[in-house]
């Protein structure tokens, strides 16, 4: 079966004669994976066991007329769209049904146009549903979606493999520290892939209540526990189609991991709650950052998990490795947040980029974004220079390496002193226009220590002075 094959929307068509079923068919067959049912307590069956999209419902069956069906259907997906077919229509049997919830009528005998797109309305409607179900429940997020910055060696060898591996639909498994961006390659691997045009859905499950994150990930029915007072749909029915991006997947409870492999290796999912079986379809990118092979050694995940779905391994390398990107990804945050904030900064002066590449990033590009954020929305000119940055990140600049503490926690107090006493100077001089008189009473110190202070930092500060200052 192909790719396109299995996104196909599926149709059930539920009539008593085999003619009939077989004309629907034969106009459905060309968009649609068509499934039939001779009466009422086979489609039921049918809708337990698959995924339905629209169902074309008989009016007169056996045993069970149309409407009983429909009520019936309604309540194990109240989503499933159902049109009804009769031979006459009347005004009655259309509020009976509009009040169960059918979608619309068709008559016999029928149009294939009109059939057609009777049928395409109702596959829209029931996938624009799901579609708003999930963004009812994300707040608006701005994403820069497929955007790989850096020339660096090792993220030139990263955006190659994204492209390879994006052409599939393979489970892939992302690795890095926190705050390297992997939603964000898990985004271009599923915005440059053949499921660009559906769903991208993703969960932290280690954000989430424990009690919770079964519930998120399969969905429950009405009823299933205290406060599901309606059937909600889980991430992978919402992904149905396209990719779902899980997060942390290393803090999964091992019962959840037991869930997930089953999910993984049947390519289906229960609601929580439910007592049938829905077929899904989605292409599951995971990301973690710690590392499995120690947890699959402590016992603490599962092996059989962790090979399903570290089927093609990604790393992503932390900012520090690839320090030479800083000023690319700085560039890239000022134009984002020139526009969000509508400011016209024009970048950061080579001094303060200096600054930040001296710094270890433990927070890696999401601590880069927020730091060039807050500094946008609090200064005023055209450049961002060393006075503007925060505190904390230029008295303690130094970068580590592997096994090595920071600069800032190898040096002594008094030179800690001394560059702390510098950056509050440097900062009081920019804001006064580096009048040195000036600068002086606000210090708080005699005119010829601040100028002696400036000496020896090799600092400089403007004439004439300020009449009257010490």
């Amino acid at each position: 079966m192909s790719a396109d094959d299995v996104l196909r929307p599926v149709a059930l068509v539920v009539d008593d004669e085999e003619s009939v079923r077989e004309s629907f068919r034969l106009v459905l067959d060309q968009d649609y994976d068509v499934l039939d049912a001779p009466d009422g307590a086979r489609a039921l069956e049918i809708v337990r066991a698959h995924h339905v999209d629209v169902v074309l419902l008989d009016i007169r069956l056996p045993e069970m007329d149309g409407i009983e069906v429909l009520e019936r259907l309604k309540a194990l997906d109240d989503s499933l769209e159902v049109i009804l077919v009769t031979a006459v229509k009347t005004v009655r049997t259309a509020v009976a049904a509009m009040k169960l919830g059918a979608f619309d009528y068709v008559t016999k005998p029928f149009e294939d146009e009109e059939l057609l797109a009777l049928v395409r309305r109702a596959v829209e409607k029931r996938s624009l549903e799901r579609e708003v179900t999930f963004l009812r429940g994300e707040l608006a997020r701005r994403h820069d979606r497929d955007e790989i910055i850096g020339e660096h060696p090792e993220m030139q060898k990263l955006a190659r493999l994204v492209t390879q591996v994006a052409r599939t639909t393979t489970t892939v498994l992302i690795t890095g520290e926190s705050g390297t961006g992997k939603e964000l390659i898990a985004r271009a691997i599923h915005h440059r892939g053949p499921r660009h045009d559906k769903p991208f859905v993703p969960v932290n499950p280690a954000a989430m209540p424990e009690a919770l994150v079964e519930s998120e990930l399969f969905g429950h029915e009405k009823g299933a526990f205290t406060g599901a007072h309606q059937r909600k749909l889980g991430r992978f029915e919402l992904a149905q189609g396209g990719t779902l991006f899980l997060d942390e997947i290393g803090l999964l409870r091992s019962e959840v991991q037991a869930k997930l492999l089953r999910v993984i290796q049947e390519r289906e999912i229960e609601r929580v709650g439910g007592t049938r079986s829905i077929k899904i379809d989605v292409r599951i990118v995971a990301a973690t950052n710690t590392d499995l092979k120690r947890t699959v050694a402590a016992g603490t995940f599962r092996e059989d998990l962790y090979y399903r779905l570290n089927v093609v391994p990604i790393a992503v390398p932390p900012l520090r490795a690839r320090i030479e990107d800083l000023p690319r990804l700085v560039d890239h945050f000022v134009r984002r947040y020139n526009h969000e904030l509508n400011k016209h900064i024009q970048g950061f002066t080579p001094e303060a980029l200096t600054l930040l590449a001296s710094y270890a990033w433990p927070g890696n590009v999401r601590e880069l974004q927020n730091i060039v954020e807050r500094t946008m929305v609090l200064v005023e000119g055209l450049f961002i220079g060393p006075a503007d940055l925060p505190l904390d990140l230029t008295v303690a600049p130094g970068r580590s390496g592997p096994g090595q503490a920071p600069e800032s926690l190898r040096m002594d107090l008094n030179q800690a002193s001394d560059r702390f006493e510098r950056i509050i100077v440097q900062r009081v001089l920019e804001e006064v226009g580096g009048n040195v008189s000036e600068a002086a009473r606000v210090l708080g110190l005699h005119r010829n220590s601040l100028k002696m202070k400036l000496s020896r930092w090799k600092l400089a500060g403007s004439e004439p002075e300020v009449p009257g200052a010490q």
